[in-house]
């Protein structure tokens, strides 16, 4: 009965030991990983499957499965142009100064630690 009466972990156990400031920085709140708009899509379509569940339970979880999936690919694709994009503005050879390099990193650190809140 004592295990019930702990209370409940919120944070992942790896970030436990981790000040505030070292998981993000500046403490700034991670940007959505995708726009609203396909948010909103995705959660109208999760919606839809699953009222077709009392009627279709097979087609229900088969639909889900591809829902998830669409939704991955989204957030990998995102994911994918934000880096090349990073990576465009560092890579310029020769032309590019201290600065951009600093602004190059606390973009990849901000884009990093949009990766670690999934």
């Amino acid at each position: 009965m004592k295990e019930l009466e702990k209370p409940l972990r919120t944070e992942r156990p790896e970030a436990q030991n981790i000040p505030v400031d070292a998981r993000n920085p500046q403490n700034e709140a991670p940007q959505p990983l995708l726009p609203k708009q396909q948010v909103d899509e995705l959660r109208s379509r999760w919606t839809t499957i699953q009222t077709s569940f009392v009627d279709e339970p097979r087609r229900a979880v088969k639909d889900a499965d591809a829902l998830v999936a669409s939704a991955t690919k989204q957030i990998s694709d995102t994911f994918a142009d934000q880096r090349s994009r990073l990576e465009k503005q560092w890579s310029r050879g020769d032309e590019v100064s201290t600065e951009d390099f600093r602004l190059a990193l606390q973009q990849y650190r901000s884009f990093f630690t949009r990766l670690l809140s999934i």
